[in-house]
This record gives structure tokens, C-alpha cells and sequence, in this order.
């Protein structure tokens, strides 16, 4: 991430905040990362982050202390974000929203009762102690990365809806998305992401037993 400063404004001190001037050393990559994994963009992500910096100098009065400083920055972080992709929903296309649309087909039972089904053998495993790896930053790289393998917006509705716990009507109109839409592109990415994450996290963690 490039150094970035906040402005060189006075916060008069308020209870369980830091110096400003030590924001970026000590939240300023943390922040980068949530919002590249959000933006997917350089100049975007940064511009997020020295945006939230600015917000946090304005409104460092209305900090209550209820959570800890980088969970009120990350909370005004998502807000920039989600403002974004408010202004920029009339441009945001989803011609990419067939992606992955029949390279599962073959994992379901194509009629009968069970139309639609899984197929047994060729369903999703099973995750043994799934909760053992969030320690691990290893995890959360491949987590990244695998999140980054879906395309631009299908990710940013995945990562608002999955990380962020963004409602499923607020993601409707924040990206100009019916629900019906919004359904399938979870769907998608959700079998995606899994079928990543199985390939190069649990798979690897089993075979390594």
C-alpha cells in the first residue's frame, strides 16, 4: 500500500481512540486489504481508505467506545464502500452472471424425484473443523485468493452478502439487482468459492494427515 497520511487536522482526544497521527502505522494496511478485497482496485482502495481517515477525523466525537478503534474504522470503511457502489450501480454490469452456469450440471440428478439434487458421491465434502483454520493466515490468503477468482461484481456481491452480512434487499439496490438475480449470483459464487477452497484449503489440509 502507498503511504497515505491523514490530513493534518486537530482531534481532540477522545476516549479509546489513538493519536491520529498513528492510524496509518497501525490500521492503514488492515484497511487496504478489507478494501481491495471489496474494490478489486489500486487507486480505489486507497482512496477508500483515505476517505475513511477523513471521516474518522470529522466524527471522532461520535466514537462511543463500544467497539475497538479498527473495528469503528473498518465499520466506516464499509459505509465509503458501499456508498461507491451506490453512485456507481448505473454502470455496474452483470453480463459475467452466466458464469459457472453449467460446469456443475453434471454434480445433480438430472430428473426424476430427485431432480436437482446432489449427486452422493460427487457433492460437497465435508469440512472437518472448518473453525480450527480462521487463526491461520494462510487460511485467509486462499480465502483472498479464491475469492478473487470470481468475477468483479459476482465477488463484490459475494464478499457484501458472505463477509460483510450486507441485506439482501440494501445489495438489491446498492447494485441495481432484482432478487431473483441476486439469488443466482449467490448461488454461483457460493459453489465456486466452495469448490476453490476445497480444491486448494480442506483438500490440502486432508491429504497432508
Amino acid at each position: 500500500m502507498t503511504s497515505q497520511e491523514p490530513p493534518s487536522q486537530e482531534l481532540p482526544a477522545t476516549p479509546g481512540l489513538s493519536d491520529p497521527e498513528r492510524w496509518v502505522d497501525l490500521h492503514g494496511d488492515y484497511l487496504f486489504r478489507c478494501a481491495m478485497t471489496r474494490l478489486r482496485d489500486v487507486s480505489k482502495a486507497e482512496d477508500a481508505v483515505q476517505e475513511t481517515f477523513l471521516a474518522a477525523l470529522k466524527g471522532g466525537k461520535s466514537f462511543a467506545g463500544r467497539s475497538a478503534e479498527k473495528s469503528w474504522l473498518v465499520g466506516i470503511l464499509k459505509n465509503k464502500i458501499a456508498d461507491y457502489y451506490r453512485k456507481a450501480s448505473r454502470e455496474t454490469s452483470f453480463t459475467d452472471l452466466e458464469f459457472y452456469a453449467d460446469e456443475e450440471s453434471d454434480r445433480f440428478v438430472a430428473d426424476g424425484l430427485f431432480k436437482d439434487s446432489w449427486i452422493h458421491e460427487l457433492g460437497p465434502r465435508e469440512w472437518s473443523n472448518p473453525g480450527a483454520s480462521l487463526d491461520s493466515e494462510l487460511f485467509w490468503q486462499t480465502f483472498r485468493d479464491c475469492s478473487n477468482k470470481l468475477p468483479k461484481n459476482i465477488g463484490t456481491v459475494f464478499t457484501l452478502r458472505e463477509v460483510d452480512g450486507v441485506g439482501s434487499k440494501e445489495i438489491c439496490a446498492m447494485m441495481n439487482l432484482s432478487e431473483s438475480n441476486l439469488w443466482v449470483i449467490l448461488h454461483r459464487a457460493r459453489m465456486a468459492f466452495r469448490r476453490c477452497m476445497e480444491t486448494n484449503w480442506f483438500g490440502k489440509m486432508e491429504g497432508s494427515r
